[in-house]
């Protein structure tokens, strides 16, 4: 099984701990991910997008000129497309984004984004993250104890509250709850971190 070190929120290693390969030792799957992750930038989307067509747009109730005599092309309304202030044709309209993806999928997506990171020394595990109140300044000295730099996810216990108010407010510093965990948060940074007991519930809900 691949091991991965423990350490306190001053850098110190504590011991190790065993993780399942199953989760952690597994050949990424690239296309997965990709598509995993495509899915979910799709649902951000509102898809509220409209554009008016010709018979939306207020005006051109009458003929501009008439049919014939005037040596001009006939024209039925000044709403046509080809007029400034006309509809528009083939514009985008209110839809749906969604990719359907299947819970294996999101599983393996998951699996394959942590393996990889594990294998690129990018995933760390801190014994826990208690703050006794909510301290930001506590919190960026947890990071520079822990010589984490750039963009960093911290996977946290859904009922650690202090912690999460002290790491929300510093920049490039995402904060998530173990059971929001997704496989793109997982690889849009340069280190994932994990306390003890996240790890612990994302190899549950993972198996």
């Amino acid at each position: 099984m691949a091991t991965i070190n423990i350490t306190d929120t001053k850098g110190k290693k504590l011991g190790t701990t065993k993780v399942d390969d199953a989760i952690f030792a597994v050949e990424p799957n690239v296309h997965i991910m990709h598509h995993v992750v495509r899915a979910q930038q799709a649902a951000m989307r509102s898809g509220t997008h409209n554009t008016k067509t010709r018979g939306e747009v207020s005006g051109g109730g009458r003929k501009p000129f008439r049919q014939k005599g005037t040596g001009r092309a006939r024209q039925g309304t000044i709403r046509a497309p080809h007029y400034k202030g006309g509809g528009v044709v083939f514009g985008p309209h209110p839809r749906s984004y969604e990719i359907k993806v299947n819970r294996k999928e999101v599983k393996l997506a998951m699996k394959s984004a942590l393996s990889a990171k594990l294998a690129a020394k990018q995933l760390r595990v801190i014994d826990d993250l208690e703050f006794e109140k909510p301290s930001t300044k506590e919190a960026v000295a947890v990071l520079k104890a822990l010589e984490i730099e750039g963009r960093v996810t911290i996977v946290l216990p859904d009922n650690n509250i202090n912690a999460f108010l002290s790491f929300r407010n510093i920049p490039r510093v995402r904060i998530i709850a173990v059971s929001e965990s997704n496989t793109r948060d997982f690889l849009d940074n340069g280190t994932l971190v994990f306390t003890s007991a996240s790890l612990k519930r994302i190899e549950e809900v993972l198996q």
